[in-house]
C-alpha cells in the first residue's frame, strides 16, 4: 500500500471522527442552549420590524425590541382567544346535537342487538351445545385469553394515558421558564443584533464566514419554503374539506375545515383523526348518505394530499421531486411520522451544503497535495 494512500485513508477517518464528535458535541450543547437558540430565531425573524420601528418612527433600538416582542405575543394572545372562542362555540353546538344523536345511536344498536345479535349468539350456542367436551373448553380458553388480552391492552392504554397527563403536568413549569427565558433572550438579541454580528465578523476568518453565510441563506430559502409548502399544503385541503362540507350541508363547515387543515400537519394521520370516527359514527346512526359523502371527500383528500407534498415541497425548497419523495419515504422508514419531517429538511441541508462546496473542499482535503 503507497504512503499517499495510507495518509488519505487517515484523513478520510480524520474527517468521519470530526463529523461524528462534531454532531454528538452540537446535540450535546443544544440540550443546554437551545432557549437561546429559539430566542435567536425569533429575534432575526423580528429584526425588520425592530429596523423598521428604529429607523422610520426614531424609536430607540431597545423600545423597538420591546414593543416588537409585544407585538408578537399580542398576535398569538389574539389568535389563542380565537381558537378558545371557537371551541366554546363547536361546543355548544356539540352540546345542542350530542343528546339527539346518542339517542339515535342507542336505538340503532339496540335494533341490531334485538335483530342481529340475539339470533347469532341463539345460533352460536346451539351450534356449541353440539360440540364435545374437549372442543367447549378449548373455546372457552381461547375466549378466557382474549379477554384477558383485552384487559391487559386496556390497562396499557390507561396508563400510558395517565403518564402522559404526569408528563404533561411536569412540563408546565419547564414550559414557563422556557418562554420567559427566550423571550428575555429575544430581547437582548434584539437589541444588540447588529454588535453581536459584527462581534460574530471580527473573530471569525473570512473563509468561514463566506461558507456560514452561502449556507445561512440557503438555508433560510429552503426553510421559509418548507413553510410555505406547509401552508400551501394546509390551504388545498382546508379548500377542499370546505368544499365537501358545504355540498354535504354539515353546520360550521369553516371552522371543522380550518380544524382539520391544521390537523392535517400529521401526515398520513392527520385528517384520519376527524374523518375516520366520523364516518364511523355516521355509519352506526344510519346515516348512510353521510357516510358516504363523508368516505368519498376523506378518499380524495387522501389521494391530493399524497399526489400534492412531493411536487409542492420540490418546488418550494428548490429539489426535484424524485428525491423529495426518496427522502419522504427513507424518513418514514427510519424515523416514523417525525421522517416525514426530518427526511426534507436532512436532504436540504445536504443539497446546501453541496451548493457551498463544502464536501467539495472535504474532499480535495482527503485526497491531499498532488
Amino acid at each position: 500500500m503507497s504512503r499517499t494512500l495510507v495518509f488519505q485513508i487517515i484523513r478520510f477517518l480524520f474527517v468521519i471522527v470530526c463529523i461524528i464528535l462534531g454532531l454528538y458535541v452540537a446535540l450535546f450543547i443544544t440540550k443546554f442552549t437551545y432557549p437561546f437558540i429559539i430566542a435567536l430565531i425569533i429575534a432575526y425573524l423580528l429584526n425588520p420590524l425592530v429596523n423598521l420601528l428604529n429607523e422610520k418612527a426614531r424609536i430607540p433600538r431597545g423600545i423597538a425590541a420591546f414593543l416588537s416582542i409585544i407585538l408578537l405575543l399580542a398576535v398569538l394572545a389574539g389568535l389563542f382567544t380565537l381558537l378558545i372562542t371557537e371551541i366554546i362555540s363547536g361546543s355548544t353546538y356539540l352540546v345542542q346535537v350530542v343528546p339527539e344523536s346518542f339517542e339515535r345511536l342507542i336505538y340503532f344498536v339496540e335494533n341490531m342487538v334485538t335483530d342481529k345479535v340475539i339470533p347469532l349468539y341463539d345460533l352460536i350456542m346451539s351450534k356449541y351445545s353440539q360440540l364435545g367436551a374437549g372442543q367447549q373448553q378449548t373455546i372457552r380458553t381461547n375466549i378466557q385469553s382474549i379477554g384477558d388480552s383485552a384487559i391487559n391492552l386496556g390497562k396499557e392504554a390507561l396508563n400510558g394515558i395517565i403518564v402522559g397527563i404526569k408528563l404533561v403536568i411536569a412540563l408546565l413549569p419547564n414550559t414557563a421558564t422556557l418562554i420567559f427565558v427566550s423571550l428575555l433572550a429575544t430581547f437582548f438579541i434584539s437589541k444588540d443584533w447588529y454588535k453581536i454580528k459584527n462581534l460574530f465578523a471580527k473573530y471569525t476568518p473570512n473563509r468561514l464566514q463566506h461558507y456560514s453565510k452561502t449556507i445561512f441563506i440557503d438555508l433560510k430559502k429552503a426553510l421559509f419554503g418548507f413553510i410555505k409548502a406547509h401552508i400551501t399544503l394546509i390551504s388545498m385541503t382546508t379548500v377542499l374539506v370546505l368544499i365537501g362540507l358545504l355540498i354535504l350541508r354539515i353546520p360550521f363547515a369553516i371552522t371543522i375545515a380550518i380544524l382539520i387543515g391544521f390537523i392535517d400537519l400529521l401526515p398520513y394521520l392527520g385528517t384520519g383523526l376527524i374523518f375516520v370516527p366520523w364516518i364511523l359514527y355516521s355509519f352506526l346512526s344510519s346515516d348512510y348518505k353521510l357516510t358516504i359523502g363523508l368516505a368519498i371527500l376523506y378518499g380524495v383528500v387522501i389521494v391530493q394530499r399524497q399526489l400534492a407534498e412531493p411536487k409542492v415541497l420540490s418546488s418550494n425548497i428548490g429539489l426535484h421531486p424524485l428525491p423529495t419523495l426518496i427522502s419522504l419515504f427513507v424518513g418514514f422508514k427510519f424515523f416514523g411520522l417525525l421522517g416525514l419531517i426530518a427526511g426534507p429538511v436532512t436532504l436540504v441541508i445536504l443539497s446546501t451544503l453541496y451548493r457551498a462546496r463544502v464536501f467539495h473542499e472535504l474532499w480535495y482535503y482527503i485526497k491531499g497535495p498532488n
